[in-house]
């Protein structure tokens, strides 16, 4: 007679090793040390915090349209309500704000649709935003055309001017990039050559000599007759310069592919560029995206050092706000409202390279 042997089942750990109080016990209290520096770093921190949100909320000021309306000594937040459309737009004409308002809401419907369409119709979406809505933008904003008045772009500013040179930035880079990425990879001497010492020049220059050569001295080489738009030349400067950072991304990209890739796409008799389009582009890109995005940031970012040039972007119209007599002492205020904006396009561009990453996962990731 064979004896049965019952095992019993594991026993759970100790409630204090798992969970949240697991977790402060490893890593906040593993040791009379840690715990100190834990009681003192949290004390610091709350009182840090309860100052700012004292300062911002509690003891702040919103409503009114003067100085005299500030009385607290919290935030000053009339600053801001007082300078709003300024910070939005500019000096673009106030009868004419719709047109910068509808600017801002066609561009939020393209996003939100880019954002959440799941249908094959994404394509025809995206084809519309990088084709139709930039000449659409141009002829709105600018005017001249179909009864608007012409509106100089000298009038514009603000988060108005960030926007329109982000986005040109970034939508025009990428292409260039890319195809600068392949020239650097080519195996033609001449145009691996003159990529590679187009992207190492444009690399090798900051971008407020760029912005410095593109507005005051291209002017100097050109014909008397000839007149750029300083916008079109700030904008020309941005885009070659955020192209070759762009084409060492994708670069990148390429290189981290197997060759096995590259091998089995010759095997297939497949063209260079079918073999780019269909097999290796669409992986390097997708396994470059937060790169992508990284350098999309950045470019969001620099967009401030137009003011060198004397464009007043969001960042620019916040510190000739700062000189106004009638508002002097409130520039922490302006300078927390432009971090603020800074802070949600950059976090949301972030957030959706996160949700593209998840979205295009096919199993390769570790």
């Amino acid at each position: 007679m064979t004896r049965k042997h019952e095992f019993q089942p594991d026993l759970p750990p100790p409630p204090n090793t798992v969970g949240a109080v697991g977790w402060l016990r490893k890593n906040l209290f593993s040791s009379p040390l840690n715990s100190l520096m834990t009681i003192v770093l949290a004390y610091i921190a709350l009182m840090t915090l309860w100052a700012v949100f004292d300062w911002a909320f509690l003891n702040s000021n919103w409503v009114g349209t003067t100085r005299e309306d500030c009385t607290s000594d919290g935030a000053c937040w009339v600053f801001i309500n007082v300078r709003f459309e300024q910070f939005m737009f500019g000096f673009y004409p106030s009868e004419e704000l719709w047109r910068p308002k509808l600017f801002y809401a066609i561009l939020a419907i393209f996003t939100a649709l880019l954002v959440y369409e799941k249908t094959p119709k994404r394509g025809w979406i995206l084809l519309l935003f990088l084709v139709a809505f930039p000449i659409m933008a141009v002829f709105l904003l600018f005017g001249d055309v179909a009864g608007l008045p012409k509106v100089e772009t000298h009038l514009w500013g603000g988060l108005l001017i960030t926007m329109i040179i982000a986005i040109v930035g970034i939508v025009i880079s990428l292409p260039i990039g890319i195809v600068l990425a392949l020239g650097r990879r080519s195996e033609m001497p001449i145009i691996r050559s003159l990529s590679t010492v187009y992207i190492e020049v444009w690399r090798g220059v900051p971008l407020i000599t760029v912005l410095f050569m593109a507005s005051v001295m291209l002017p100097l080489f050109m014909s008397g007759e000839s007149e750029t738009n300083k916008l079109v030349r700030a904008l020309i400067g941005v885009v070659m310069f955020a192209s070759a950072y762009m084409a060492e991304v994708v670069r990148g990209g390429l290189q981290a592919i197997p060759k096995g890739q590259y091998e089995a796409a010759d095997a297939l008799g497949l063209t260079y560029w079918k073999k780019m389009n269909l097999i290796i582009l669409p992986q390097a890109l997708k396994i470059t995206i937060p790169s992508i995005v990284n350098t999309f940031i950045g470019l969001f970012k620099d967009t401030s050092l137009v003011l060198i040039i004397g464009m007043f972007d969001v960042l620019g119209i916040g510190q000739a706000a700062n000189t106004d007599p009638n508002w002097l002492g409130f520039a922490t205020e302006s300078y927390v409202f432009v971090a603020l904006v800074f802070w949600i396009f950059c976090f949301g561009m972030s957030r959706y390279s996160i949700f593209l990453e998840n979205k295009l996962h096919t199993g390769h990731k570790r």
